[in-house]
């Protein structure tokens, strides 16, 4: 199935999320990858609720706009109560996904537009919070593209690149961050790319070596516990990751496996850098320590989904921990990267001199 949208903003022939020109919202569900192609389309902010809390959408970038989308179709409703409706709905929002920031940065943006335009008649309002969202998504595609331009430094020509879950297109707005970095690199380099299948779910081998293949970048699918080895073998040159929370001290929380791979780095002396863009900094949270880790169902991790129905994995009557996210130290990171530059070394202050002037500290970004 083709994307259902005249000119997605994404920039591609495929997106994770936009906004119709009727303002409903279409979302690509990415738990068909790769078989099969398949968007949605949501009508309510309910719907973009459990899009995000099921993972049809997923990404911290791409679910800051998909939320942002949702405010748009909570105001479509025509109801005095604008803002409290529109309160109402952003906290419904939030609670979908607790670890990526972006979702709450979007929504705070979204409300503080609708409050600016309270007084306004209904239309007005919905056109205003409309081109508000779709400002969201046009600034993340051009933050990846710089984060690209900044990252593909990194790469040294005839490079491969380990990359972990999915932080490209579809789990931006578009181009991606880590995977910005690799087709930006791509762009002027030979380049090859080590996709970790990243468990439990699978963003590596389903949509990272999906993305790569349609744009014809080489890219070979690993299980998580390989990289070592083929750190030691040689085979990697450097790790480019994205993230769904970096706090103030430059803690990232990112897909779960993460930290494993930087120990790794560290241990092989290769570079380890994060991509993401500015809204992911949250000065807010002072270290990795305090980022509310999502606990996810046990059954991404003891079932698999076949033709035939669900596989169980794991035997019957054994636990699961299902951790979505882990956190990985600020002293085993080369770099953040983001659009407004790069973080080397990664310290509070530099993290913070990124920030705008205006913001006090503790202030999230």
């Amino acid at each position: 199935m083709r994307l259902p949208h005249p000119a997605p903003l994404s920039g591609a022939r495929y997106s994770a999320v936009e906004l119709l020109p009727d303002l409903d919202v279409v979302v690509m569900d990415q738990r068909r990858l790769p078989a099969e192609e398949a968007y949605e389309i949501l009508r309510s902010v309910d719907d973009v609720a459990r899009a995000i809390r099921d993972m049809l959408v997923r990404g911290a970038p791409a679910i800051g706009i998909a939320a942002a989308y949702g405010i748009v179709l909570a105001a479509r409703a025509r109801t005095e109560a604008f803002v409290p409706e529109l309160e109402r709905a952003g906290a419904l929002l939030r609670a979908t996904r607790p670890t990526a920031v972006n979702l709450a940065w979007a929504v705070d943006r979204m409300l503080e537009s609708a409050r600016a335009v309270a007084d306004q008649a209904p239309l007005s309002r919905l056109d205003h919070l409309a081109r508000a969202a779709r400002r969201i998504h046009e600034e993340d595609v051009a933050a990846c593209r710089a984060i690209g331009e900044h990252g593909a430094a990194f790469v040294p020509d005839g490079a491969t690149i380990l990359t972990h879950c999915n932080a490209g297109a579809l789990a931006t707005g578009g181009y991606g961050t880590a995977l910005g970095v690799v087709r930006a690199a791509a762009a002027t380099k030979r380049i090859q790319v080590l996709a970790c299948e990243t468990r439990p779910y699978w963003q590596g081998a389903r949509l990272t070596a999906w993305e790569l293949r349609e744009d014809g970048i080489p890219v070979e699918v690993i299980t998580d516990s390989m990289a070592g080895h083929f750190m030691r073998s040689g085979a990697i040159r450097l790790v480019v990751v994205g993230a769904d929370r970096i706090a103030r001290n430059g803690d990232v929380a990112n897909k779960i496996g993460t930290y494993t791979h930087a120990c790794l780095a560290r241990a092989h002396d290769l570079p380890f850098v994060v991509a993401a863009p500015f809204s992911t900094v949250d000065l807010a949270t002072p270290t990795g320590g305090d980022i509310v880790i999502e606990e996810r169902g046990a059954r991404e991790l003891s079932h698999v989904h076949t033709p035939a129905g669900d596989l169980a994995l794991v035997p019957e009557g054994v636990g699961v921990r299902n951790p979505s996210f882990d956190v990985t130290p600020a002293a085993l990171l080369t770099a953040i990267v983001t659009e407004r530059g790069v973080v080397r070394p990664v310290l509070a202050s530099s993290l913070a001199a990124l920030a705008p002037a205006i913001l006090a500290p503790g202030t999230r970004a």
